[in-house]
């Protein structure tokens, strides 16, 4: 896909010549080089666990190479193990919000493209069989028009396998961080999916309730592992 305009400014994009780009546009990020800059991307320690950010993090919420919610989590025997790995690309910092709430409230598809290279490069890295959007409910999609999810996945060239539905519930923005540690499950499961190697697509990582409610279904249906990616470590 050609894309002439910035997607989030709509500043005209101006390539930077070289051979790599001389030939064509198609690698772009969607983005031009101002609005791409503001994007803060994940690097130096972080979590094994959650990928977040360890660095300024105080010591009373870390323990060695993991934070304290990824060792609660762990710690809990319905929930170790469920989740191996998430992976998060950029910070959640004032942009990328405004970005993300554009791309998922405001019903603005082409935002995923805005993300697609990131993606495309962290999946080269990454081991799993099936790549598996996070699900709407009928009701939120209805409202929202498409699955952001889904959205990510297309947009990075890939085909989603929709394995998992959803019951409707509140939005999970409305609930405190206890409210959605302590979800009621929400997915269900159509198939079994014996040794699959999942690989969850969602596009914020917060508390990590909601990855782990949809991989401990998965993980029941038989699944290997399951991991996830996530756009923004909340």
């Amino acid at each position: 896909m050609t894309i002439e305009h910035c997607l989030v400014c709509f500043a005209e994009m101006m390539p930077q010549m070289g051979w790599n780009t001389l030939f064509s546009k198609e690698n772009s990020n969607g983005m031009c080089s101002e609005c791409y800059a503001k994007f803060e991307k994940i690097e130096g320690e972080a979590c094994q666990k959650c990928n977040r950010p360890l660095t300024n993090l105080a010591p009373q919420y870390r323990v060695g190479d993991q934070c304290l919610d990824c060792i609660r989590w762990e710690k809990d025997d319905e929930w170790r193990g469920t989740l191996e790995r998430n992976d998060s690309l950029i910070y959640y910092n004032d942009f990328a919000k405004e970005v993300i709430a554009k791309f998922k409230y405001r019903g603005d598809y082409m935002l995923a493209y805005v993300f697609a290279p990131l993606i495309k490069r962290k999946l080269q890295l990454l081991t799993f069989n099936l790549i598996v959007p996070i699900p709407l409910s009928e009701e939120r999609l209805y409202e929202r028009g498409f699955n952001q999810s889904e959205a990510l996945i297309a947009a990075s060239g890939h085909q989603p396998n929709q394995l998992l539905t959803r019951t409707h519930s509140e939005k999970q923005s409305k609930k405190s961080r206890s409210e959605r540690i302590h979800l009621p499950q929400v997915f269900q499961i159509k198939i079994n999916i014996p040794n699959e190697k999942i690989l969850l697509i969602d596009d914020i990582y917060t508390t990590g309730s909601t990855l782990r409610h949809a991989a401990k279904v998965l993980k029941e249906a038989g699944a290997k592992s399951v991991t996830s990616l996530t756009i923004a470590r909340g």
